[in-house]
């Protein structure tokens, strides 16, 4: 038994004509015809009703008729699955990202390239006004900045966390009485932050002012290294987004302080709506609202505290 056989029968149900059947598939009649004789015999049933012309399908033709429907369109589906597992097997994503979200994208890289091997990727690290620019210029693929009003009709949106903030020192600040930090406690001690460029810092200046606090900066940067030798000197105290903080920082003598926190913005990815998106990149959106990212996030914090 042939493929082509079962095309042939498909062909005939829908012409109800050897001829029509004959040219829609690009044989001769005499073929098809040849084809499908060869298939009764092979079944050993007679599938097709003859006189001069074709008659229908006998009962055991329409029983084969329904089989040969169910084994193409499986076949279809098999075809379509192979073409997107070959165009998944690897890739090539650009993301940009806020960066208060670097720890956690790399979070999200790890899992990504853990299914897609041979994914490639290029992260920028730029302002969520640039991200949704280069997002609607299709110079990116993927963004991740903090929820806001993104026009609905123009990106997709897909939650991954709501920002938490810490209370990073050198060791030498006294924990606080409680489970953590409050904002007046924390805005009482010298503070490097980063400059107002930062969307993140207007998030913490939003919380210190929803908490009736005037925070004591002593310094402002746009540079992690700066901020890493004003805590790790004793000079100041800093806050980050806990998404934001390499590992190497905590392994390397700074503390974090967990800071109760009034509810904060959720960080969401982003991509432009489209009717088609590339296979990979439904890849790994699919990927990603299946992940626990909060979860994550929770361990990483656990692992601070120890």
């Amino acid at each position: 038994m042939f493929l082509r056989q079962l095309h042939y029968l498909l062909a005939l149900a829908e012409h109800q004509h050897f001829a029509q059947a004959a040219e829609s598939c690009w044989v001769s009649q005499p073929s098809l015809s040849v084809a499908i004789r060869q298939l009764e015999r092979e079944l050993g049933i007679t599938i097709i009703k003859r006189d001069r012309r074709f008659q229908g399908f006998t009962p055991e033709g329409e029983r084969v008729l329904a089989w040969a429907r169910q084994t193409l369109s499986s076949l279809d589906g098999l075809k379509q699955e192979a073409a997107l597992a070959q165009a998944v097997a690897g890739g090539h994503l650009v993301i940009g990202v806020v960066p208060s979200a670097m720890h956690a994208v790399s979070m999200l890289i790890r899992e990504y390239r853990r299914a897609i091997p041979r994914l490639s990727l290029k992260v920028f690290s730029l302002s969520t006004r640039e991200i949704l620019n280069r997002l609607k210029k299709q110079d990116l693929h993927l963004g991740i900045a903090y929820t806001e009003q993104h026009p609905e009709a123009i990106y997709e949106t897909l939650p991954l966390y709501a920002e938490r903030f810490v209370l990073l020192s050198n060791g030498e600040v006294a924990p606080p009485a409680g489970a953590a930090f409050n904002w007046a406690e924390v805005g009482a001690l010298p503070l490097c932050l980063f400059n107002h460029e930062m969307q993140n810092r207007r998030v913490i200046e939003q919380a210190f002012h929803q908490a009736g606090v005037v925070p004591l900066v002593v310094v402002e940067t746009n540079a992690l290294s700066v901020l890493y030798e004003m805590v790790s000197s004793g000079q100041a105290c800093s806050i980050a987004p806990i998404s934001a903080i390499p590992d190497y920082l905590i392994t390397n003598g700074i503390v974090a302080h967990p800071i109760a926190s009034p509810p904060l913005p959720q960080m969401s990815l982003l991509r432009l709506r489209k009717e088609s998106q590339p296979a990979v990149l439904d890849r790994v959106w699919g990927m990603t609202s299946q992940l626990d990212l909060p979860c994550k996030i929770d361990q990483a914090i656990a692992g601070m505290r120890r």
